[in-house]
């Protein structure tokens, strides 16, 4: 069980630790010019995560973000800025605060047993002190290689970049 109210020095404590398997993860990692409490405070506060979250020109309304273990994490989209569709709706497995937060697709909001689309998944993203700022992982983990082969076709690479970078120039520019 993880600690959402830990001290930012605080040790990551983690349910288990697993590693990278290259067979279903996809990862991307990037050093954040910022300190870990901006890092978090974008994706801890909802107007700031609706900014960085999706790549643009898309938009995004965030409806739920409870950054607690169980909590929902529930977003909209929109390709003009006036009609949105939904976009996620998924659960908060573990969120360490400034340090980790988890989730998956398998499982809504509402705690019923989802059918995720485009690729079931569990996300994880982490946040360490780097000396130039904060190095920031963001992992994608599939069942199957199958579903992992879908993902990064799908283009994982690029457009989990792409809001990295927003999530950095946002978080660099409140320095």
């Amino acid at each position: 069980m993880s600690d959402s109210h830990a001290p930012a020095d605080a040790p990551l404590v983690t349910p288990f630790a697993a590693a990278l398997d290259a067979e279903l993860d996809l990862s991307i990692t990037r050093v954040i010019r910022a300190p870990r409490a901006l890092v978090w405070r974008a994706w801890a506060d909802a107007d700031r995560l609706a900014k960085w979250w999706i790549p643009a020109p898309m938009s995004l309304r965030v409806d739920r973000l409870e950054l607690v273990p169980g909590g929902a994490f529930v977003t909209r989209m929109s390709e003009d800025g006036e009609t949105f569709v939904p976009h996620m709706n998924v659960v908060f497995v573990t969120v360490e605060a400034s340090r980790r937060i988890v989730f998956t697709n398998a499982i809504d909001a509402d705690w019923r047993p989802a059918q995720p689309a485009p690729v079931p998944l569990t996300a994880e993203f982490v946040f360490t002190d780097h000396p130039e700022g904060t190095e920031y992982r963001a992992t994608a983990r599939h069942a199957t290689a199958a579903d992992r082969a879908s993902h990064e076709a799908l283009g994982f690479v690029e457009g989990w970049g792409m809001v990295t970078d927003a999530l950095a120039a946002l978080a660099e520019s409140e320095v």
